[in-house]
């Protein structure tokens, strides 16, 4: 009977972390095209972090855990906050500058696709098989009819499209090094300390490039900075860091088609943005890609 209730309870557990990331992350892309729309983006970005910074270490502390002590775990932090944060999330900040949030989101699901092909490396990896391959290729394939179709509409500069290229295999390296090399510390603590570190490496850039002086508190801005920090920081980013130990990568990447769908859905009806017809080929190839790359492996029992 204990164990019956364990097991309904971790099933609730998960599906309430997959919930919250699926919806929570899928809203964040609109929240940061609503605050770059008026505020400089590494620092929007890194007021995020440092907000949400001091509420996940209270609650990890709260729930008990500690820092941890050793070196090597302080390592793996700087590391892995530097690759997810600073090269993921910066990265995508700065880019909707520009590009649509909607747009946004459909690249960075490229996640799903290299955190499986990542997740096959090393003696731990998972064996790619032939689907899986194949639909590695057509999600790439999927990118380019995205950034092609930007690139011809001129809508944003290449170098943003370079960089929503780059952010989701930062995220997805960031993900795997994660489960590889777990910490002494519980993962809420660990996820607290990341947030630190990518807090410290944006807002120090943001400085550095000037961005005081051109910071200004509007409604929007504020509303994105506190809807970032308390819910896709604080609330999600504790979730994910949670599924990233608690489930396998095929499964975990799963919010990656979840949260375009959600994110075009916002950005239609709240800022009026529109898919042309070649991005809309686009949205299909990526979704249709990454849901062959991960529907054999989503039926695998996590270790």
């Amino acid at each position: 009977m204990a164990a019956s209730l364990s097991s309904a309870s971790r099933k609730t557990q998960l599906w309430l972390a997959f919930a919250t990331i699926y919806l929570v992350w899928g809203s964040t892309y609109l929240a940061i095209r609503i605050g770059v729309h008026e505020a400089p983006p590494m620092l929007l970005a890194g007021l995020r972090f440092a907000l949400a910074s001091p509420l996940m270490v209270a609650y990890a502390l709260w729930r008990g855990d500690r820092f941890p002590r050793a070196r090597r775990d302080y390592l793996i932090v700087a590391s892995t906050g530097i690759l997810m944060l600073v090269g993921g999330n910066g990265l995508v900040t700065w880019a909707e500058q520009w590009v649509a949030s909607g747009q946004t989101a459909l690249i960075v699901a490229t996640s799903a696709l290299w955190i499986a092909w990542f997740g096959s490396f090393g003696s731990k990896g998972v064996a790619l098989n032939v689907v899986t391959v194949l639909g590695l290729l057509l999600g790439f394939a999927g990118v380019a009819l995205l950034v092609g179709d930007g690139l011809h509409a001129t809508a944003a500069p290449a170098a943003a499209y370079v960089a929503l290229v780059i952010s989701p295999i930062a995220w997805a390296a960031g993900s795997i090094l994660s489960l590889r090399y777990p910490l002494s510390c519980g993962p809420m603590m660990a996820a607290a300390l990341q947030s630190s570190v990518g807090a410290v490496v944006l807002c120090g850039a943001g400085l550095l490039h000037g961005d005081a002086q051109r910071w200004v508190w509007t409604p929007a801005v504020l509303g994105s900075v506190l809807y970032l920090a308390v819910f896709g920081s604080f609330v999600a980013y504790n979730a994910y860091y949670w599924l990233v130990h608690a489930t396998t990568p095929a499964q975990l990447s799963t919010y990656a088609y979840v949260n375009p769908a959600v994110a075009v859905l916002l950005g239609w009806l709240i800022l009026g943005e529109r898919l042309s017809a070649m991005q809309l080929a686009g949205m299909a190839v990526i979704l249709v890609s990454v849901l062959a790359v991960n529907l054999k492996a989503m039926r695998r029992k996590p270790a």
